[in-house]
């Protein structure tokens, strides 16, 4: 049986989130000071005092999840951990897919914080503030959640952004064409809509010119194979070509985070725990939900890092 890691994605951010492992790390508190330099501006203040409003926009919160989570990974690695000999997959979802590949020695971290600040201003200026909208589907099957969408795309743009399992399908895209589908999925037996707080229609055809920008960053910054692979949100299947990973991150801004499919995909391949590297639980809920035979574990804090640490290398 092997081990995954996964890595989180925006909504798991939170004032304070990595101090605790800044203060206990030397080699923590270095990648904080990094990713400040390479973009030039103290994130690691707001992420540990606030506001929270302003760690919350895409621009910042994006980067930020990606520093804490690289800064657990280098403090495992700096107390023994061969990311190559001990991890067999790792994965993210949505940006943390950037964190997944940084932590497998694809892109630098310096690459990696500037990548993923062009990608949240990108996402954030695709769309009209207000004229894209999100909603999550509670309890409605896969196809019929595509079926209200299809539907609902008559009046706009409307499609499934994120698969994410434990029966929650998040549709994303125009809002009127959003309120049409989550009004009809009510109807036809969702146990809940829930229009989402979110500043832009991620995972949509609306995020066209982002996923323009990203192909234009992505082709201009250096790239090595990772180390592990990393099994894609859009495809839900390993790959480990960095030129054939960097197309389907582009191919991501618009498409849909398959994260159900991927959690099948280590259940079926052999991986019995999937850790979770990073601020919030939010990935480890739902591979508990997606495959029972799944153990998951949250690796956000010191106490974390060393039961980690004791389980993987023995």
């Amino acid at each position: 049986m092997s081990v995954a890691f996964t890595f989180p994605g925006q909504g798991s951010q939170a004032v304070g989130m990595g101090k605790d492992l800044a203060d206990a790390y030397p080699e923590a508190r270095a990648v904080f000071d990094e990713v400040d330099e390479a973009l030039g501006q103290t994130l690691s203040d707001i992420m540990w005092n606030g506001p929270e409003e302003t760690l919350t926009l895409t621009a910042n919160a994006q980067p930020a999840l990606m520093t804490v989570s690289i800064a657990a990974i280098r403090v495992m690695q700096a107390r023994g951990l061969n990311l190559s000999a001990k991890v067999s997959y790792v994965a993210g979802h949505s940006l943390g897919e950037y964190s997944a590949l940084c932590a497998a020695g694809m892109f630098s971290l310096a690459d990696t914080a500037r990548l993923l600040r062009i990608r949240g201003n990108a996402m954030q200026a695709a769309v009209p503030v207000g004229a894209g909208a999100m909603a999550a589907i509670i309890g409605l099957e896969q196809a019929d959640v595509q079926a209200v969408c299809s539907e609902a795309a008559a009046i706009g743009p409307c499609q499934i952004a994120n698969d994410n399992g434990g029966g929650q399908i998040v549709i994303s895209g125009g809002r009127e064409a959003v309120e049409k589908a989550a009004a009809l999925a009510t109807e036809r037996g969702a146990k809940r809509a829930i229009m989402l707080p979110v500043s832009a229609p991620f995972h949509s055809a609306l995020m066209a010119p982002a996923a323009d920008a990203m192909r234009d960053a992505l082709a201009d910054v250096a790239k090595s194979n990772p180390v592990v692979p990393v099994i894609a949100n859009v495809r839900a299947a390993p790959v480990s070509d960095a030129d054939e990973i960097a197309a389907l991150l582009v191919e991501q801004v618009t498409g849909q985070v398959r994260w159900r499919e991927t959690v099948e995909w280590f259940a079926a391949n052999g991986v019995s725990t999937v850790y979770e590297v990073g601020a919030g639980k939010v990935l480890t809920g739902l591979a508990r939900r997606i495959d029972k035979t799944i153990t998951g574990v949250a690796v956000n804090s010191p106490a974390d890092i060393d039961a980690a640490l004791a389980a993987l290398l023995g």
